[in-house]
Formats: structure tokens, C-alpha cells, sequence
């Protein structure tokens, strides 16, 4: 068989297969067939990705031991004939990249995106459109004789997702594409022009499947079918740094509708590009929210989710580690989903799977993974687009947990690892291929600028930290990207680095077309308490004390609630928003904390106010601007901080366990209006959503998915989804809530624990 003599080129002696071979069809082909191709009795063995996921020391393992509760015998062969069928099986089921397909890849890479008009409806590495499968790594995902039976004969073996239906629907329209999914109860459906139609049953008055591909029979030559399938053979995918071509988009998110986004999109982490996740939707108020009920529930397979969904168009976008899901936002079924193995070097956040959530831009969607590499994924498809690596240099401490932000034609993104040993930065990359545009170093090496604000072997024994672990934000008024920056390396010991220790815990205005400079605030100079700035630079417009202000607002881990003129970063307000603060008596008008004595760490143990885990942190936070006020998760505890020789010494004072609340804020005084004391374990990490129906939505410190009314704080609804520490580790709540449309109806959706869980009105 000519197939078959291609898949002996993958093992290490043609004599070997073919007694393989032979020995396959005495021993196995009573239940896989003589051609591995399967019985009534036995699955098929070729092309059998379950197979092909094994390594040759598996199979050889699976072989002699057998299955036997699959009703597969072991074979206690002699090495010699175990060695052999094992190469045999392995080389009916081994990707096409490996095959040495005969035939002219150039001429066949002609072909398909020439005379053969191949590119017309398929991608390779940014080339073509994306009407069908993305074939860019087709030489891995499948077989030889896959591929060359995909070619001549289309219809064959139709890829899943891509049977072609006809749809009318009981409006009168007229649906053709791809049933991307498909249920008793809804599909999720793409058009010939990469549009998602996302079906209900009931909306549907007639629906019929054609019985072939998309794809025509070919109309190529054996010659031009040989080389075709040489060159889909040889393709493998996209690799790190790979230069890769600028793809053609042409549908999707527009920039000017990140920066203004459509009437129940949610096109961000925050929802909105300057951090404030208020929305103004409000089919959900005040007076209906008590009737609010679960509607879908997406499971992802990882302990404790951190991601915020990104929803446009009514498709949502969720991440769990190193994978990102396309979800139909009114039934939670799977569109497509990416996954790439998870990285066994990192440390610190990574390496627990961490990951917030994408960004999106035009045709692209952008997730950082694990080990910090920013990758591009096509908003169709899925397929990766572009994969670019963060860090220059090697360190396993470098991570990216965040979700990205995109800014005009860049994408832009973070670090993490600033506990653990780096030098921080934050970089700009181009969205069409991943090239690196800038970036910005937040500390300095010894001898640069700024290290006169380290004094001591800091920076050159650990790099001085300085995490760009948090998304951070963006005014198109005055086109200023805002980041907030990590603390200190080391975090609680700062004897080998005396001095402010720029920019650690600051927030950095930058121009985001080269990276520059415009302004900084540093919170906490020498933080001594792991208290960095990683908190949302929130961007407002709105009057401000008699006069119209653009305003950058940001409570800080360190117990005080800032306020800026975001044009030229002068200080316009530093009030404390939590009672237990011990370390500082207020902010002076140079905008430096006024130290109060004895809450350095010290060997013995220090009390100090706030706690590690900060007044606030990363729960993310709402401005209403109808109330006016500012809502926000403050923590009321404090820590006893001790100085190394260990790592990490901080812990909690045992008897005086500390309390979560949710507070309104007044930005004119900093004052509370009102709060909702919380019963817990004061270890969540559950963040706010205000709405145009006037309801708060929380995370509660009990693991209670919660409302209020968002003038007064009285309690309106709750839903228990006891994720909480209290359950034991990964319980506690780790995301925060958002909202949108799908549908014409209005959703809100948060991660809970290892689900995604959607809530609407009946």
C-alpha cells in the first residue's frame, strides 16, 4: 500500500515494519483488521489520535500488558516482536509532518493559494481567509493518509464543527455555514463570512444538513494533488518568534469600539478600557434583581478561576491555564478552544495556572500563558496566529497571569515573578504579527538611571522586582496608557536596597505609541510591606470639586484612597479608606506617606496595618456615575511582618482575625457613605460591578454571589456558591463579576471555583 509505505519512512528500519506488520496480522487483526483500520470487534488503530498521543514506551507497555477491562488481551511477546508491532502501530497513526510525503512543497504552496483558490476559504500562518479550517499545523494534527484523503475526497471525513447547514429561521432570514456546535436545544452557528449566529431552538423554523464539505472535489492534477498534500504535510505550526504574516482583518472588534464599546459588549477585562466596571445596562435594576436565577454553568478543568470574561458580539471569551474557551453567552456552549501544554519551569502564580482573561482586536485574540509569552489566537478558528516570547533572558521566575489590553494597532502586557527574583517591565507589540514595539524597564540595572534609589545589591543579586502582574488602563482623551508596577525585590527586606527603589510601587503614565515616560506617583517609597501598586488606575471624567476634572483614581493596597489630575499626575486627594492603618498618619502635600515609628519588619516580628494581603488588592472596583460613588473590597486587618532569613515571613495576628467590607466611597472627601460588613475568613478575592440599574454586584467574603442597592448598600439578592477558604484551598473567590447582552437580554456572568456561572432574569 503506497500510504502505508510513506508511514514506514517514520520508523527507524523498513525490515522492522514489516515484520511488524506481519506480526500485527497474526496476533491483532481478529480485532483491528489486517490494515489497523478496526473490526466490529476492536476500534480502528490508524489515524487514532489516542494512539498517536502515547509515546512508543506507552504503546509498548499498553501492548504487552493489555486492557483488559476493554477486553484487550496482554501479549507476552519476545522483545524482538513487541518492538516491532509497536513501531508498526506507531507508524499508521504518526503525524504527516514526519512522513516525508513525496511531491514539490513550493509547487504545491502555489497551488494552494493560486490557481487552486485554496486560500480562498482556509488559513496557513496568517495567509488566507478563515471561512474553513485553519491549516497551519495540519502536518501535527493529522495523519498522511488523513490529509490526503481530505484533499481528493472532501467529503469523506468532514471535520467536526464544519457540517454545512441551512437555516431558516422563523423571521423570515436565510442561515448558510458551519455548525460550529450543536445541541437539542441551540447551535452555535458560523456564516460563510465568519459571522457567529448563536440559536436557540425556538428561533429556528427549518434546518437541513448538507450531505458534503464545503469543499469541492479538487479540481488538481495528480501531479498538483501530490504536491498539495506535500506541502499541507509539511506544515507544523507556529513556533516562538516566528515571523509570521500580517493577517488580513477584516471583521471583528474595532479599536474605536474598545474605547466606546456597544451596547452590551463587554470588549475588556474591566469592561470598559479606563478600568471602571460600571455598565450601563439595566434590564437587571434594583426592583427585579431579587428574581435573578442561574442560567448556564461552564466548566473548566482548574481548581479555582481568576478570569474576567471578555464578551462582544454575544460570543464570550474565557481562560483558564494556557487555554482559552468561545463560548455561545446565551447557553455556554463551546464554539472552539485553545490549549497548549502548561509550562513544568515556572514558578510562583504561573505555575498554579493563573490566568485573568484576553483581549481582542479585530480578527485577534490575545492571552499571555504561564512562562510569559504573549500569543495571538484567531477569533473564528482559534488557531494561533502569532507566539511571542516576553522575556529575553532566561529565568523560570518570569510568568504572565494578567489579561492584556490592546491599544490602537498594539497590544500590550505584563510580568509577574516580582516576588520570586526579576526585573520588571512592560511591553508593546504589534497586533497583526507579535513584533515587540517597546519597552518599558520599571527598574534599573546598577549604574543606570534611578539605581541612586537603590543602594545595596538589590538590583544586582535579584533585579529589583517591579511585576507588571495587573491589566492596566487607558485615555484616549489624552492618550495615556496607565500601569500600576509590583513591589521590591526582596519584598520585606530592604536592607540591600536603601532608597525610594523606583518605580516599585508606582503608577507609571505612559505615551503608548513608544513606551515613554509622561508622569509617575510612587505610593509607597521603600515598600517594606509587599504592598506594591498593582491596583486599577481607574480613568473618570466628571465634575470634581466645582470644576470638570479627568480624573485617575486608585485605592492602594497600602490603605489610602488617591486621586489624581490624570494630565499631569498632580495629587488632588490621600485619604485612608480602612481604619487599621499603623504605618502612616496621612500623606503629605509632597505626596509622601508621613511615617509613623515601629512598623518596619524586624526580626523578632512587627505589627503593622494593613495586612500583606493590602487595605484592597486586585478585586476590581466601580464608579456610578448617576450615585456618584466610588465601590471598592477594603480589608480591615493587620500582620506581623517578619524580617528574613526566611523568604517569605509575614503571617496573621491570630487574635484579630480580619473582616472584608464593601465600601462606597465619596472621591470629593474620600469618605465612606456606606458598607456592607462581611462574615468570612478575610481571604476572598471577589471584586465589584455597578450597573445602570443601580445594583452592586460582589463577590461576598462567605463565597455568596451577592447585590445591593447602590445608594443605600441594602442587601437586594445573594446566591451561595460557597467558594470560599473555609472549603479548604481554591475556594475562596478569585474573580470578579461583569455583565452583557446576549440576545437582546442582559446577563451576568463571574467565575466561582472552577465554573463559569451565568445569571439572568427568567
Amino acid at each position: 500500500m503506497r500510504l502505508t509505505a510513506c508511514y514506514v519512512l517514520l520508523i527507524s528500519s523498513a525490515a522492522l515494519a514489516q515484520e511488524g506488520r506481519l506480526v500485527f496480522a497474526t496476533r491483532c487483526s481478529v480485532c483491528h483488521g489486517t490494515d489497523a483500520h478496526g473490526t466490529a470487534r476492536g476500534p480502528s488503530l490508524a489515524n487514532n489520535r489516542q494512539v498517536r498521543s502515547r509515546s512508543m514506551g506507552e504503546l509498548r507497555e499498553l501492548i504487552h500488558n493489555g486492557i483488559l477491562g476493554a477486553g484487550m488481551p496482554a501479549f507476552d511477546l519476545p522483545a524482538a516482536e513487541l518492538d516491532a508491532v509497536t513501531a508498526f502501530v506507531r507508524s499508521v497513526t504518526a503525524p504527516a509532518a514526519g512522513a516525508h510525503a513525496p511531491g514539490d512543497r513550493a509547487a504545491g504552496e502555489q497551488f494552494f493559494f493560486g490557481n487552486g483558490g485554496c486560500a480562498g476559504c482556509h488559513m496557513v500562518l496568517g495567509r488566507g481567509k478563515a471561512v474553513g479550517p485553519d491549516l497551519s499545523a495540519i502536518g501535527q494534527e493529522m495523519t498522511l493518509g488523513e490529509i490526503e484523503e481530505a484533499v481528493r475526497q472532501p467529503s469523506a471525513a468532514i471535520k467536526p464543527g464544519y457540517e454545512v447547514i441551512n437555516v431558516r429561521l422563523r423571521d423570515g432570514r436565510l442561515l448558510r455555514g458551519f455548525a460550529r456546535n450543536r445541541s437539542r436545544y441551540s447551535i452555535q452557528m458560523q456564516d460563510l463570512k465568519g459571522q457567529f449566529h448563536l440559536l436557540k431552538q425556538e428561533q429556528i423554523a427549518e434546518l437541513t444538513q448538507e450531505p458534503n464539505s464545503l469543499m469541492p472535489r479538487p479540481g488538481c492534477s495528480a501531479e498538483e494533488c501530490r504536491d498539495v498534500v506535500a506541502y499541507l504535510s509539511s506544515l507544523s505550526g507556529v513556533t516562538p518568534g516566528m515571523k509570521v504574516a500580517p493577517m488580513d482583518s477584516s471583521g471583528g472588534l474595532t479599536f474605536e469600539q474598545v474605547v466606546n464599546p456597544k451596547a452590551g459588549d463587554w470588549p475588556t477585562y474591566h469592561g470598559h478600557i479606563g478600568g471602571n466596571r460600571h455598565s450601563a445596562l439595566d434590564q437587571i435594576n434594583a426592583s427585579n434583581v431579587k428574581d435573578l436565577a442561574i442560567k448556564w454553568v461552564f466548566p473548566i478543568n482548574h481548581f479555582v478561576l481568576e478570569v474576567t470574561p471578555v464578551v462582544v458580539d454575544g460570543v464570550m471569551f474565557v481562560t483558564g491555564p494556557n487555554q482559552v474557551f468561545a463560548l455561545d453567552g446565551q447557553s455556554g456552549r463551546t464554539i472552539w478552544h485553545y490549549q497548549r501544554e502548561r509550562s513544568k519551569e515556572v514558578t510562583g502564580d504561573p505555575s498554579k495556572g493563573t490566568n485573568r482573561g484576553v483581549a481582542v482586536l479585530g480578527d485577534r485574540v490575545f492571552m499571555v500563558t504561564d512562562n510569559a509569552h504573549l500569543i495571538s489566537l484567531h477569533r473564528v478558528t482559534g488557531q494561533l496566529l502569532w507566539d511571542s516570547k516576553m522575556p529575553d533572558e532566561p529565568n523560570n521566575n518570569y510568568g504572565s497571569t494578567s489579561a492584556p489590553i490592546v491599544v490602537k494597532d498594539l497590544v500590550i502586557a505584563g510580568i509577574s515573578g516580582g516576588d520570586l527574583g526579576i526585573r520588571g517591565f512592560l511591553s508593546a507589540y504589534k497586533a497583526t504579527t507579535g513584533e515587540r514595539v517597546w519597552r518599558f524597564w520599571t527598574v534599573p540595572k546598577p549604574g543606570e538611571p534611578l539605581s541612586e534609589t537603590w543602594k545595596g545589591s538589590a538590583l544586582a543579586n535579584g533585579g529589583g522586582g517591579g511585576a507588571t502582574w495587573m491589566t492596566g488602563t487607558y485615555d484616549a482623551v489624552t492618550d495615556t496608557l496607565f500601569w500600576g508596577v509590583g513591589n521590591p525585590f526582596p519584598a520585606i527586606d530592604g536592607d540591600e536596597r536603601q532608597g525610594d527603589n523606583l518605580y516599585t510601587a508606582s503608577v507609571l503614565a505612559l505615551n503608548p505609541d513608544n513606551g515613554k515616560l509622561k508622569w509617575y506617583f510612587q505610593f509607597t517609597p521603600h515598600d517594606l510591606h509587599d504592598w506594591d501598586a498593582g491596583q486599577t488606575p481607574m480613568v473618570i471624567d466628571r465634575r470634581y470639586r466645582g470644576r470638570e476634572r479627568k480624573l485617575l483614581i486608585q485605592p492602594n493596597r497600602n490603605g489610602f484612597f488617591y486621586v489624581f489630575d490624570r494630565t499631569n499626575g498632580e495629587l488632588l486627594l490621600a485619604e485612608k479608606f480602612v481604619d487599621r492603618l499603623s504605618w502612616a498618619s496621612g500623606i503629605g502635600k509632597d505626596g509622601r506617606p508621613i511615617l509613623l515609628p515601629g512598623a518596619d519588619p524586624t526580626h523578632e516580628g512587627t505589627k503593622a496595618c494593613p495586612s500583606v494581603l493590602g487595605a484592597t488588592n486586585w478585586m476590581s472596583m466601580a464608579l456610578n456615575p448617576s450615585t456618584g460613588l466610588f465601590y471598592l473590597m477594603a480589608l480591615e486587618a493587620c500582620y506581623i511582618y517578619v524580617k528574613p532569613p526566611f523568604l517569605w515571613s509575614p503571617h496573621p495576628t491570630p487574635l484579630e482575625p480580619g473582616r472584608k467590607f464593601l465600601r462606597a466611597i465619596d472621591i470629593e472627601t474620600g469618605k465612606r457613605v456606606w458598607e456592607v460588613p462581611q462574615i468570612g475568613p478575610a481571604d476572598s478575592w471577589g471584586g465589584v460591578l455597578s450597573t445602570g440599574g443601580g445594583v452592586v454586584f460582589f463577590g461576598e467574603d462567605s463565597g455568596a454571589f451577592a447585590a445591593v442597592d447602590a445608594k443605600t448598600g441594602k442587601d437586594l439578592w445573594q446566591f451561595q456558591t460557597n467558594d470560599s477558604t473555609e472549603l479548604g484551598d481554591g475556594h475562596s473567590w478569585r474573580a470578579s463579576p461583569m455583565t452583557y447582552l446576549a440576545g437582546g437580554k442582559q446577563y451576568v456572568a463571574v467565575a466561582a471555583g472552577p465554573n463559569i456561572l451565568c445569571f439572568g432574569l427568567p
